[in-house]
């Protein structure tokens, strides 16, 4: 029994160091810098007269990295895999344990991937990201919307303008990919709906239309789901929170009843 204390203690300080706040924002720093030298590689005069410094600096953070890792893995034990967001920064940092030689010679451009980690280790970021997962829901709905919207336009385009304009409307999926040029707002006007215009008159009712549905409504549509749940993830955090509140404030009430409680024992029994 006393050994299994200990064992806890144990983990408990490894927990509480790695969390601490000052820890955190050096990881922090650690990564925003590994990030940066992994940026300067790209640049070959640098590397010549850099080269050696920053690979040994990059290692050096590596080594920290992993050193982190491995300690949150004594700490939690099996509940570390548990995490989501524990298993992103073990893969990520994992990748560069790789040998990144022959057809895992990719696997060295991964290694930006750790920049990523930045999202775990600050709170707001996190939160976003949460927010985005929990939207995926919605935003299949949306897209199939959009994916529908796409297809009756293309194949609109198609059967309309693919004898005078084949380059563009000339098949279903050049139509398709004709209209998300239209919908990127890129060039649209002069590109692709003048020159339209010029053999269908009436072609500007097209695509004024298919731009209002598709760009506007339809990628607004996609902006309020992502915000609907990210609002709706702070507000439960809240509501967990002011729970959390009035337990506490509960527990602090039952504690002064059993300290009343008790002094009125003391006092009968003296008496």
């Amino acid at each position: 029994m006393h050994s299994t204390t200990e064992t806890l203690t144990w983990r408990d300080r490894i927990e509480q160091f790695i969390t601490h706040h000052a820890v955190q924002h050096f990881l922090v720093f650690l990564i925003v810098v590994n990030a940066a030298i992994l940026g300067i590689e790209t640049n070959h005069s640098v590397m010549e007269s850099w080269g050696h410094e920053l690979f040994l600096l990059d290692h050096v953070i590596l080594g920290i990295f992993i050193t982190e890792i491995v300690l949150l893995i004594a700490a939690r034990g099996l509940s570390f895999f548990k995490d989501a967001w524990c298993v992103f920064d073990f893969i990520v940092v994992g990748i560069a344990l790789v040998p990144a030689s022959g057809s895992l010679s990719v696997l060295r451009a991964l290694r930006v991937l750790r920049v990523l980690r930045l999202i775990n280790k600050v709170e707001s970021m996190r939160k976003v990201v949460g927010g985005l997962l929990s939207s995926l829901p919605g935003l299949g709905s949306v897209f199939g919307l959009i994916m529908i919207i796409f297809y009756v336009a293309s194949v609109i385009a198609t059967n309309l303008f693919r004898h005078d304009f084949p380059d563009w409307f000339g098949s279903l999926s050049t139509s398709a990919f004709t209209l998300f040029q239209v919908m990127t707002l890129e060039s649209w006007a002069d590109g692709i709906a003048r020159p339209v215009m010029e053999m269908f008159p009436y072609a500007w009712v097209f695509f004024i239309l298919f731009i209002l549905i598709a760009t506007f409504i339809i990628f607004n549509l996609f902006i309020a789901v992502i915000v609907d749940s990210i609002t709706a993830d702070k507000e439960k955090d809240h509501r967990d929170h002011s729970h959390q509140l009035s337990v506490q404030d509960e527990l602090q009430e039952l504690r002064k009843e059993v300290t009343a409680l008790r002094e009125l024992i003391i006092a009968q029994n003296t008496r």
